[in-house]
């Protein structure tokens, strides 16, 4: 169902299909047919992109929940403007796939989308990575290189980690978004920028600009559409669609047919905190396929998880704000609480250590009554 298969029409643009197959059946079993069916995905602009899940697999963005929602129906405009955009979120939520769904979906999506961790480099390897060499530049440099900068002409530059830049090359950077023009290492030829630029980070980057570590103005640059991605533990409605999403993926990788996973193994993976997010979602079910034997994947065969251990106590506290004596109760914390008790929101409101007036307060305020 929905597989994705990509062709090029006669002008040899890239079109997308959505290919669906049934099997045609008689009354004793016999297959008389199939009948196959392709679903066109427009891609030459970015308009037709709605919330429903088909087109979210075209972006790779896999989720229902209303924070998904909220990004998915700015995605068009995001991707169709020319504006910088600063990806936000932390560790394992796929700020990566954002930006590669905003490429595919933008102008420059015939161009390449070329990445680099602005946190896996040294400061000196890091320069000549992004803005290339000249032959002779610094020892070592036998050869002219052509840096990021270069290499995504016409495409999209996906600056990862962009909170890790050191002041000298954030001094270099806000000059090259600035003027639109960069030179090699070693070299004195002005070289056009010609690429968009999309960056993203896990750290806090309006502190790190209080602090000095991080510059305003470049802040401000990088940042003219910031996007938030929120943490998996805060978007639980999703879990399902992801375990179906990577059943999927992993039964191509090994060879298997698996078809679902235990509802008893589903309610455990939503009530987990994910502190590693989608990564650690993905990882745990590519455990689960190294030992599943039959078609459906159950409680057993998943991965023991740390912080199932952790009193209740220890999970309200590691959502407490320093300076504050009671614990900061979100939507995601009530929606675990409730899901633990089976939704009964006495025994709710007593893990979470307040009362039953209070609970049903916190369920009022978000829309969970």
């Amino acid at each position: 169902m929905d597989q994705e298969v990509t062709t090029f029409n006669a002008s040899g643009d890239r079109q997308l299909l959505l290919v669906n197959v049934n099997v045609m059946r008689n009354d004793h079993g016999t297959v008389l047919g199939a009948v196959e069916t392709f679903r066109s995905v427009r891609i030459e602009g970015a308009e037709y992109i709605s919330t429903d899940l088909w087109d979210q697999k075209f972006t790779g963005i896999i989720g229902k929940s209303t924070a998904m929602h909220t990004i998915m129906n700015r995605l068009a405009d995001v991707a169709t403007s020319e504006a910088n955009v600063l990806i936000s979120g932390e560790s394992g939520t796929g700020k990566e796939l954002m930006a590669l769904a905003i490429h595919r979906l933008s102008h420059h999506r015939k161009g390449p989308f070329t990445a680099v961790n602005c946190s896996s480099f040294a400061e000196s390897l890091l320069e000549s990575e992004l803005f290339g060499h000249e032959k002779g530049a610094f020892t070592g440099a036998d050869r002219e290189k052509a840096g990021r900068f270069e290499m995504a002409r016409g495409g999209t530059l996906f600056l990862d980690e962009i909170g890790e830049l050191k002041p000298s090359l954030q001094v270099k950077l806000l000059r090259v978004i600035e003027h639109k023009v960069f030179e090699r290492v070693g070299g004195t030829t002005p070289i056009p920028l010609q690429a968009r630029i999309i960056s993203a980070t896990n750290q806090d980057l309006k502190k790190a600009r209080k602090e000095g570590r991080f510059r305003e103005d470049l802040y401000y640059r990088l940042q003219t559409v910031p996007l938030l991605l929120p943490p998996l533990r805060e978007r639980s409605e999703d879990i399902p669609l992801l375990i179906d999403h990577f059943i999927q993926k992993f039964n191509s990788k090994y060879n298997k047919n698996v078809r679902s996973m235990d509802p008893k193994a589903v309610k455990r993976l939503t009530r987990y905190h994910w502190p590693g997010n989608v990564r650690e979602l993905e990882r745990c079910l590519e455990y689960a396929f190294v030992f599943v034997k039959g078609p459906v994947i159950f409680a057993h065969y998943l991965p023991k998880f740390d912080e199932e251990h952790q009193s209740s106590e220890d999970w309200i506290g590691s959502r407490r704000i320093p300076g504050r004596s009671r614990p900061v109760i979100d939507r995601a914390i009530i929606r675990r609480a409730l899901e633990r008790c089976d939704g009964r929101r006495q025994e709710a409101a007593a893990l979470l250590g307040i009362s039953r007036t209070s609970m049903w307060r916190y369920m009022k305020k978000h829309g969970l009554i």
